[in-house]
């Protein structure tokens, strides 16, 4: 997904908008379907997705929230928007979706005006001193009670040792961060800082690299 911050991420995605499903969503997708699951959409509910990208995620929720429902979206790029856009379209779902190109860390909507939020493969690629401003305006949004859906690249959880694709995977983010965007983060630390209750944590993997799927609660 992408919701990357500076303007020369925001071109790259534009540009890439229309070979993305090619490019990583062939490695993404399981472990985006199954944060998902885990957070359990239902009909009737009002949803954002925070970096929609080419709005896979966007048609399994339209699907979920049903003819009631309403989903959201939010990402940087305009190239991605048209795609998406134009997939939920034939997919019959434009009287239910609402995608804009906007920044997280500022999002354009009313407080508690959300059941659920939903982000994949989409925080890592903020800068770590940003991301808690995002995981606030989250907390904003979401109605008490309403659940934030994180799938994410990971930290190794204590005792255990990155591989040596993960430690090459931080290497490149350090050195070229205008080639890999992205970078393993604490997901759950993160979540609790900001105040959401974690409900479930479920582990994965792509490529040897851990992936993090996180549900959390508004207390």
């Amino acid at each position: 997904m992408s919701q990357a911050t500076p303007a020369t991420n925001q071109s790259f995605y534009d540009r890439i908008s229309h070979a993305y499903d090619l490019i990583s969503d062939a490695g993404e997708h399981k472990a985006r379907e199954r944060g998902e699951q885990a957070l359990d959409v239902q009909a009737g509910e009002r949803v954002l997705e925070i970096g929609y990208g080419t709005g896979n995620t966007m048609i399994h929720l339209a699907a979920a929230v049903g003819d009631s429902g309403t989903v959201a979206g939010i990402d940087v790029s305009t190239g991605m928007q048209s795609v998406a856009t134009k997939k939920l379209t034939a997919k019959g779902f434009a009287d239910r979706i609402d995608l804009c190109v906007g920044d997280a860390r500022k999002l354009p909507y009313e407080d508690s005006s959300f059941d659920a939020v939903f982000a994949s493969f989409t925080l890592e690629l903020f800068p770590l001193d940003d991301i808690p401003a995002v995981l606030t305006e989250v907390a904003r949004v979401l109605k008490p009670g309403g659940r934030l859906g994180v799938v994410s690249m990971a930290t190794v959880l204590d005792g255990e040792k990155p591989s040596g694709l993960e430690k090459t995977y931080v290497w490149m983010h350090e050195h070229f961060p205008h080639i890999v965007d992205c970078q393993p983060i604490d997901v759950v630390n993160l979540i609790e800082k900001a105040g959401l209750s974690i409900q479930q944590t479920v582990e994965m993997a792509i490529w040897t690299m851990p992936v993090r799927c996180v549900v959390a609660t508004v207390s």
